[in-house]
């Protein structure tokens, strides 16, 4: 089960109420954006498996349009431009990321995992690669009117010692918005990122234990 915390109003703006109206290029200097930054809580399933090893992860790398504090948006398929006045507080792959290890540190089932470099003897790696995170009007009922949050994540498990790599998939959700105001569309990818990181976790527990019964610590193959 994933519960949503409200979304995070770093700074009070006007919301852009139409649909379109709200995309182009940021505007005027006059007026600060609003600053959203989703933050959804994310319970662990009972059944993810309890592991032994160490997990460390690299920062996700995006296409340049979705490595950004904006909020990309594509009004037809192939376009993408950005909604007006409104900002992430955080780029997409830090967001995403910071919600995956906060999931996993929270999940109480591995005793460390950290980000790249931080010092942790990593048994295993995990590297992602964003594909998408937009607000699209291609993606769900497109009858409506209304966007839809897409995240996609492509995931690879390495092991550490050797590079190997252990499992490799994809991820991805889509969530329709209630409405097509900006505020509506972030708590859509609130609800979408909760959703990748639990499915994300779930499957690095299970596929590093896989990896680790096949080759059990201090029995790894050369």
């Amino acid at each position: 089960m994933i519960t949503m915390k409200r979304l995070t109003v770093a700074f009070a703006a006007v919301l852009l109420p139409g649909l379109l109206a709200g995309c182009g290029i940021l505007g005027s200097k006059k007026k600060a954006p609003t600053t959203f930054s989703p933050d959804p809580v994310v319970v662990a399933d009972p059944a993810w498996p309890a592991v032994t090893w160490q997990l460390s992860t690299s920062l996700p790398t995006a296409p340049r349009m979705l490595d950004s504090a904006r909020i990309a948006v594509s009004p037809e398929p192939g376009q993408f431009e950005v909604y007006k006045g409104a900002l992430w507080a955080r780029v997409p792959p830090e967001m995403i990321q910071d919600i995956l290890l906060r999931t996993l540190e929270d999940s109480g089932k591995i005793p460390a995992v950290a980000r790249q470099g931080s010092g942790i003897s990593a048994d295993y790696r995990l590297v992602m690669d964003v594909r998408h995170f937009e607000a699209s009007y291609n993606e769900g009922n497109t009858n409506t009117g209304i966007p839809s949050a897409v995240v996609e994540v492509s995931a690879k498990l390495l092991h550490a010692p050797d590079q190997d790599v252990v499992g490799s998939s994809s991820f991805r959700h889509v969530q329709a918005a209630s409405g097509s105001e900006v505020a509506q569309v972030a708590d859509a990818f609130s609800q979408a990122l909760g959703a990748t990181s639990r499915e994300l976790a779930g499957w690095i527990l299970s596929t590093g234990q896989a990896h680790e019964r096949r080759h059990p610590t201090g029995k790894r193959k050369p």
